[in-house]
């Protein structure tokens, strides 16, 4: 097939406030690994550390740049959870699975932390001061109390409190929740400087990294994998399929698209806040509410991000746009006259079952994908275990890893569904259940 030219980076909150990038050159040569990574992304990156530091030879091969992607456009909400309940998650699997993907959970927020520490990333700006989630009504609240009491019964985490209606407004500045529930486990972070930062750090270890590098075909070839790209042959005992929501780049990681529903996640970013809008999510913290269609904010220096998700499509659409304005606005009145610089979106990989997936393909090809939304830390240490199964062992993830991942029946109207879901759960969002 012919070869695109890589795509533009967005023009984020992220980019302008980035250090600088380094260009990492496309591959120009033949080249044999004993692994090939296809997505530069976190997932990508932190397999080819843990698998170097198991004495194998990785490579990693972008189509565009370090952090095109998710990891360089997302919110930056560092999150110890999934976006199945763990609730959900024990009813399902069990409460033994519950705790150890509770476990799974907490060392993912940490881990993030150990590589900031271990390739000094100061430019990721890690706060690690949690999360609140902020109940829309009383039904949404009484939800949260109840998992914050089955969190500490069931599995002996009393971390989670539960805070008033006027507490929520005092950290927040809305006056829009009834009360909410503090989680200390997490915090934010600059998405794109923690991905160049993992980068820069795998480079000086030796690892090789090649950008504008997209993988156009891949084959089976005797005893491993043959990579072609426009610059040259990659061939491996292994790969592994890291490209997540951004899987329809090539032919190379199709079966990973056909996996996953992606799903636009949008965002808008203000103006430096002056005078009372200053005060708004005092906290230093992530924020998010409860309604099904969910909104999120943050603070990013002295600017506030609004996101959610509803965005439907390939392409940004100033309509999305004017309408999270108009919910950050309702939320924040103060926001009425701030102006809003910049608007960015990026594609969140959602699957059946709302759990990523990390498995074997066949003897040769091993997955990660379908973080549903809190990618940045489960898909940083989610690389580690990655690698472990690369090099033989067999990791237990619990559901992560439990069952082949299967392609999605009638993958042909998923977007036409997706409406269908958005569109019922924004009817019951607006009718309060």
């Amino acid at each position: 097939m012919a070869h695109q030219p890589s795509s533009p980076d967005v023009a984020s909150l992220w980019q302008e406030t980035a250090v600088p990038r380094v260009a990492y050159p496309a591959l120009a040569r033949d080249a044999r690994h004993d692994v090939a990574i296809i997505g530069g992304g976190y997932t990508g990156l932190v397999t080819a550390r843990a698998l170097a530091r198991r004495g194998l030879s990785p490579i990693v091969l972008d189509a565009n740049r370090v952090g095109w992607g998710a990891s360089g456009r997302n919110g930056g909400v560092v999150s110890g959870k999934f976006r199945l309940s763990l609730g959900d998650i024990a009813s399902a699997y069990g409460v033994e699975t519950a705790r150890r993907m509770h476990g799974l959970a907490q060392q993912a927020v940490e881990h993030v932390g150990e590589l900031i520490a271990a390739y000094d990333i100061p430019g990721a700006a890690f706060s690690a001061r949690g999360s609140l989630r902020c109940a829309h009504n009383p039904r949404a609240l009484a939800r949260l109390r109840a998992e914050a009491e089955w969190l500490g019964a069931m599995l002996g985490d009393p971390s989670y409190r539960i805070l008033s209606a006027g507490d929520v407004a005092a950290e927040t500045g809305s006056r829009g929740f009834v009360g909410g529930m503090l989680n200390v486990h997490g915090g934010i972070i600059h998405p794109l400087n923690y991905a160049r930062g993992i980068a820069a750090g795998i480079v000086r270890d030796g690892i090789a990294l090649h950008e504008d590098t997209p993988v156009l075909r891949m084959r089976r070839e005797g005893a491993g994998v043959c990579l072609e790209t426009p610059g040259g042959v990659v061939r491996a005992g292994q790969v592994v399929l890291a490209s997540n929501a951004w899987s329809d780049l090539t032919p190379a990681t199709r079966a990973i698209q056909r996996r996953v529903i992606p799903f636009r996640s949008a965002m808008i970013a203000t103006e430096p806040l002056q005078g009372a809008a200053a005060g708004l999510l005092s906290g230093g913290r992530s924020y998010t509410e409860t309604r099904r269609m969910m909104r999120w904010f943050r603070k990013a220096g002295d600017r506030l991000i609004y996101g959610g998700r509803g965005a439907f499509g390939r392409d940004d659409k100033p309509s999305a746009f004017a309408a999270l304005h108009r919910a950050m606005v309702r939320q924040f009145p103060e926001l009425s006259g701030v102006r809003v610089t910049h608007r960015w979106s990026g594609l969140v990989a959602m699957t059946l079952d709302s759990l990523p997936h990390v498995g074997r393909f066949d003897d040769r090809v091993v997955y990660a994908a379908g973080y549903n939304g809190t990618g940045v830390a489960l898909a940083s240490y989610i690389g580690t275990h990655v690698a472990a199964l690369v090099a033989g062992d067999t990791p237990d993830l619990g559901p992560l890893t439990g069952a082949p991942w299967r392609p999605i029946p009638l993958y042909g109207v998923r977007e036409p569904a997706v409406r269908a879901v958005a569109g019922w759960y924004q009817f019951l969002d607006a009718i309060g259940r």
